[in-house]
């Protein structure tokens, strides 16, 4: 058991630098990894289909968002917790949770596929869509929604699997499902003419293989947290720990897609059509910088957990600034890309020269305040990671629920009573509403410095160290 333990021991031992990069690297390609999937369908969508592909890909979106958020209710919540628990050194506590994770997996995948068959349409139409896209949504959802439940169950485990102390099989488990669904993408679509249903099959069979992957890890002998017969009892102070953890990646989720919900019917009109295909295009580049911040704060995740467990606040705070810095670099650079070149990043998913010229100032105006995009994130991220999920809920809501779903409405009437255009009134929304989430993220942090005061331990870690294996068996 002790060769056990060992397998997290350097969280508290390891240069910070030298430890972050080690974690945040292969979460950093596990992110871009997944953002694939959505890239891929639309460059070969745009490419071989049409606009309007794009933009009935685009208006479920934030109905698969949804569902990833089930995933990120579960499997953040089950990460976090898991680190914190080792930090305690714990195994057998840390594999009840990997059993009832699972358990709650299970629940919520029943419950989203059954939800979506019967109110498909319905959902749809809440979503945005056109008489024009609908038809192209609907085809692709039906084959995508049974396999949700994969998506959820690869990125919970591959989650798991990494707050461990397995990061680079972590990030393995999603390049080889990537892989995957680039080369069933170019079958399906290019070769087959299949074309919607081409990606969301290539996306299917591709989250499946992830899945076994995934599973065999808590199989394998060798694995030191893996399935066993004591995890699969249901526990329910594991439940709500997980869920109070998972509540906050969960409510930023399913503000993200109402938030589109409400754009793209916007969009749909001030722009038509064109106007969320162009806003799809947006969302797809604007993941590779989103993903790429998570992907650190992924890497920051065990490392900031694992440490909070055991009271080391020094390292929490090392690792705290180090992300923060690196987070806010990868915003600097998106900003860039979309200020000089958005033609060319939109060229990359349409030949269409309408939706092209369209993209330019939507690129630059929903983007340009990318570096307080990834300051947000980092601080909601990171409140996460050490067990506060309500200042963590209001961070990452702050953005989208607080300040963007008025300013849409707001913004857009004020732009056309100057002579302005309303669409693009309700690009700058999304400029006004980064800089107000930001300001608010900066005042829930200073409210908690106290947390990086040398000595500091916080009042749920000295309970922690009362409630013991023994408690909870």
């Amino acid at each position: 058991m002790q060769g056990q333990i060992d397998n997290t021991k350097e969280f508290e031992t390891k240069p910070i630098p030298a430890l972050l990069w080690q974690y945040a690297f292969p979460a950093v390609v596990t992110q871009i990894i997944a953002t694939v999937y959505n890239i891929v369908d639309r460059i070969f969508l745009g490419q071989c289909v049409g606009a309007l592909a794009i933009a009935g890909l685009a208006i479920t979106m934030p109905i698969m968002n949804i569902v990833h958020a089930f995933g990120s209710l579960v499997g953040a919540g089950a990460s976090a917790r898991m680190s914190i628990v080792l930090g305690r050194r714990d195994i057998k506590w840390a594999e009840n949770i990997l059993g009832n994770s699972m358990l709650l997996t299970f629940f919520f995948g029943a419950l989203f596929v059954s939800t979506w068959y019967i109110f498909a349409d319905e959902i749809l139409g809440l979503f945005g869509a056109s008489a024009n896209t609908i038809a192209y949504a609907r085809t692709y959802m039906n084959i995508v929604i049974p396999g949700m439940f994969l998506t959820t169950l690869s990125f919970n485990l591959t989650g798991l699997i990494r707050s461990s102390g397995y990061a680079n099989k972590s990030m393995w488990i999603l390049v080889s499902g990537a892989l995957l669904n680039i080369l069933l993408d170019a079958v399906f679509i290019y070769k087959l003419d299949w074309g919607i249903a081409g990606a969301a099959w290539g996306t299917t069979i591709s989250m499946a293989f992830s899945s076994i992957l995934a599973v065999t890890h808590f199989l394998q002998p060798k694995s030191f947290i893996r399935f066993r017969s004591h995890c699969w009892k249901p526990r329910f102070y594991i439940f709500r720990n997980i869920l109070a953890i998972g509540i906050s990646p969960f409510s930023m989720n399913v503000a993200a897609s109402a938030v589109v919900a409400l754009l793209n019917n916007q969009l749909l009109k001030y722009g038509g059509d064109n106007a969320v295909a162009a806003n799809g295009v947006v969302n797809s580049f604007a993941p590779l910088v989103v993903m790429l911040v998570l992907g650190i704060c992924q890497g920051m995740q065990p490392i900031a957990g694992y440490n909070y467990g055991a009271g080391k606040m020094d390292r929490l705070k090392s690792v705290y600034k180090l992300t923060m810095k690196w987070d806010v670099a990868i915003g600097c650079v998106g900003a860039l890309l979309v200020l000089t070149i958005p033609r060319y990043l939109a060229m990359c998913f349409s030949n269409d020269a309408d939706l092209i010229e369209l993209c330019v100032p939507a690129f630059r105006l929903m983007l340009v305040m990318s570096p307080l995009i990834g300051f947000t994130i980092t601080n909601s991220q990171f409140f996460q990671s050490i067990d506060k999920p309500w200042i963590a809920i209001v961070t990452s809501l702050s953005r989208q629920v607080l300040f963007l779903t008025p300013l849409i409405y707001i913004v857009p009437p004020i732009f056309e009573s100057f002579g302005g255009s309303g669409l693009i009134g309700v690009f700058f929304s999304c400029t006004i509403s980064d800089v107000m989430g930001a300001a608010l993220s900066a005042l829930l942090l200073r409210s908690q410095i106290k947390i990086f005061k040398p000595g500091y331990i916080p009042d749920e870690i000295k309970k922690f160290k009362k409630f013991t294996t023994e408690n909870i068996n």
